[in-house]
């Protein structure tokens, strides 16, 4: 494996390192904080709170995650030096990722629900932007095609949507009953959309080769599945 190969796996290895973890312990203690809502059990006094708390973790960590996953395809799909479009097409995505990162940080300190949903709205286009990029690769941007519905992008942006929502209506989801049956719907359609991610991205990976590969992966046809022949060795 070469050093690009590396990277192009950190985004897997964080997610299964980081996310997946971190979602077990949201969703223990989510189910804590509606036992003691119910009074169905004694459970701890805090576990509301840490569980709205390490919910934003979560959120972020994903949504960090996604940016190291688009910088590095984005980076790495050809040399800087034949970069699609110059260095004016690289500025301009070097500062979209800067804004969509601060609109992140401003995310958690924002306390006015009309900064909330900007900045969350902000950070998801700045993803969603980054991800329309041509060196990303998606299976389908139709969503009447039934390849767009297995698409680990476009399933990656739908989760990052529900978990920023889920940051930003967090005062209003604290005080409301409405708010937190919808709450428990985005959350329900989230961690759907994990299991998708934790199947498509496994899917993805073996259909990458490695960057020595591509050249000759590059000769095959996809459409029959079939590659040339091998040719004998020179000598």
């Amino acid at each position: 494996m070469q050093t690009i190969d590396w990277l192009w796996l950190i985004h897997p290895v964080l997610a299964v390192v980081v996310v997946y973890p971190l979602l077990g312990i949201v969703l223990r203690l989510a189910q804590q904080t509606r036992q003691r809502r119910l009074k169905q059990a004694k459970t701890p006094p805090t576990s509301g709170r840490e569980h709205a708390d390490l919910g934003r973790w979560l959120a972020t960590t994903v949504v960090a995650i996604e940016l190291v996953a688009l910088s590095v395809v984005i980076a790495t799909k050809h040399p800087l030096s034949a970069f699609e479009g110059g260095a004016g097409r690289l500025v301009l995505l070097v500062l979209v990722l800067l804004g969509t990162t601060a609109a992140l940080v401003l995310l958690w300190r924002a306390k006015a629900a009309p900064y909330r949903a900007t900045f969350a709205l902000l950070c998801w286009i700045g993803v969603i932007g980054l991800g329309m990029q041509p060196e990303v690769w998606r299976l389908s941007d139709n969503p009447l095609d039934p390849a767009f519905w297995q698409s680990h992008f476009w399933g990656g942006v739908g989760l990052t949507g529900l978990l920023l929502f889920g940051v930003a209506a967090r005062p209003e989801i604290l005080r409301s009953l409405p708010w937190r049956r919808l709450h428990l719907t985005a959350s329900a359609l989230a961690g759907l959309l994990l299991l998708a991610q934790g199947i498509s991205g496994p899917r993805d990976l073996l259909e990458i080769p490695l960057n020595w590969q591509k050249p000759a992966i590059a000769t095959c046809d996809f459409v029959r599945q079939v590659c040339p022949p091998l040719q004998p060795p020179a000598g």
